[in-house]
């Protein structure tokens, strides 16, 4: 077996990682890319294999980074099936589609500053007819369920327990080899006892082990503590008259912050606050949660006996309209408002995040991990100015960072999942992380791995 890693290697976006067994082409996921304006599309734009050749693409969840870009593996010529589970197939039509929307606007906002400078225009990376075609190609499965390609590779999606849909992808091989042999890809491996989803599976009898790494050198706080500090924020904001800016990736950190905001008003402790979700796809997924409230967790169901709906309280609303965004930027405080994007690269939040990081009333909440080169980056760590949109704006809101609200495992996490795989692991592999990170991680895999623990390098490809 060959691994080529081909996204995702020493660092944490565009995890995109390519298989071959048995004559079988495969890749585990094709997401984006982002950084760097300029090194993100040269990264996004070419593949280190031909699309044309791939047999089929294994998804292991509709994150962008592990989904966006598809659409453009579909355009260089790739027709084969993708594989995933029934809400990741749901959610990534929903997310596909405002990719292509989101690149179109943005893009056209950018050309026009071009123009005026005398600079060079760009184009998107995929257009919306690349989203459709993607779309006519996802194969849905259920949990739990084998399926198999050709070649006598066997195919199974299991709990990650990162966000709706997410799955660890187990590949079992029936090749060369004296005996069948496992591979298991975390995806984004998620964090047991979480609000709203299941807790990630246990999996023995893995051969070779590719895990992602994203906060595998620090433990989480737990949920409780979050949900205060959450609402000493919200109380604060309310002494100043002053707006909340909360950077969500639609899918997941959406759902995840006001299912917290639902406990607060469900518990009296809610501020009163307006709280605006300013994302139509953050909506749309909200609504996949809802129809998919089976494979939740088990609380979930409890909680739908007293409340209606996890995702609504009084004083909560979800935006629609441009014209209703747009209102949101000349409203006084105090509020809050939830837009995307979680890294703050496109979308909705730069127009608010525009209109209030000069003001030190306000506040920029950050909830989720934020990768290099990202405008989100440079405000987690309080850079004093920041570029949004082409401009340039001091940096005078407070910050706070709450990275507790992550639904990628901590450390202690990582630790407890790798010691119930019962060891055995013959090759593992650390990606989807920060090369300090991986660093700190390798040594808490290692008793359960027979080889070296590797981090591989970019586009470095491996015989197992």
């Amino acid at each position: 077996m060959k691994i080529t890693f081909c996204g995702a290697a020493q660092t944490v976006t565009g995890s995109q990682h390519f298989v071959e067994e048995n004559g079988r082409r495969v890749l585990l996921d094709c997401g984006l890319y982002q950084g760097r304006r300029d090194e993100s599309r040269r990264r996004n734009r070419h593949f280190h294999f031909d699309p044309r050749r791939l047999d089929c693409v294994l998804l292991s969840h509709a994150h962008i980074d592990h989904s966006g870009n598809l659409p453009t593996l579909v355009a260089a010529g790739f027709r084969g099936p993708i594989h995933c589970t029934g809400p990741t197939a749901e959610i990534a039509r929903e997310l596909l589609r405002d990719s292509a929307h989101i690149q179109a606007e943005d893009v056209h906002f950018l050309n026009k500053h071009k123009r005026r400078r005398g600079e060079p225009i760009i184009a998107p990376l995929y257009s919306e007819d690349d989203v459709r075609r993607t779309l006519s190609l996802l194969r849905p499965h259920p949990y739990h369920r084998a399926f198999e390609l050709e070649g006598h590779i066997e195919i199974t999606f299991l709990e990650a327990g990162h966000v709706l849909g997410s799955s660890l992808v187990r590949l079992d091989v029936n090749g060369r080899a004296s005996r069948p042999r496992r591979l298991l890809f975390t995806g984004d491996l998620g964090r047991p006892h979480q609000p709203l989803l299941r807790d990630p599976e246990a999996v023995t009898g893995i051969d070779i082990l590719i895990s992602e790494s994203t906060y595998g050198d620090r433990p989480h706080k737990e949920f409780g503590d979050l949900k205060e500090r959450l609402r000493e924020i919200l109380q604060r904001a309310v002494v100043r008259k002053a707006k909340i800016i909360i950077p969500a990736f639609s899918l997941g950190r959406i759902q995840t912050v006001v299912y917290h905001m639902n406990q607060l008003f469900a518990e009296g402790r809610l501020p009163r606050i307006p709280v605006f979700v300013d994302s139509p796809l953050g909506s749309r997924v909200t609504e996949v949660y809802r129809k998919h409230a089976d494979v939740l967790d088990s609380k979930v169901a409890e909680e739908l006996r007293t409340d209606d709906d996890v995702f609504d309280f009084d004083g909560l609303s979800y935006v629609a309209s441009v014209e209703e965004s747009k209102a949101l930027n000349v409203r006084e405080g105090p509020f809050v408002v939830i837009a995307a994007s979680g890294m703050c690269e496109a979308g909705r939040v730069l127009h608010h995040l525009r209109n209030s990081v000069g003001d030190p009333r306000n506040t920029v909440l950050i909830t989720s991990y934020q990768a290099p080169d990202t405008l989100g980056r440079r405000i987690a760590e309080k850079t004093p100015r920041v570029r949004i949109l082409d401009d340039w704006f001091d940096l005078r809101a407070e910050v706070e960072v709450m990275e507790g609200f992550s639904s990628h495992a901590g450390r202690d996490e990582f630790e407890a999942w790798f010691r119930a795989t019962g060891g055995g692991i013959e090759h593992a592999f650390l990606v989807h992380g920060e090369l300090p990170v991986m660093e700190a991680l390798a040594p808490l895999l290692q008793p359960y791995v027979k080889n070296p623990v590797k981090i591989p390098a970019m586009y470095e490809t491996v015989e197992v």
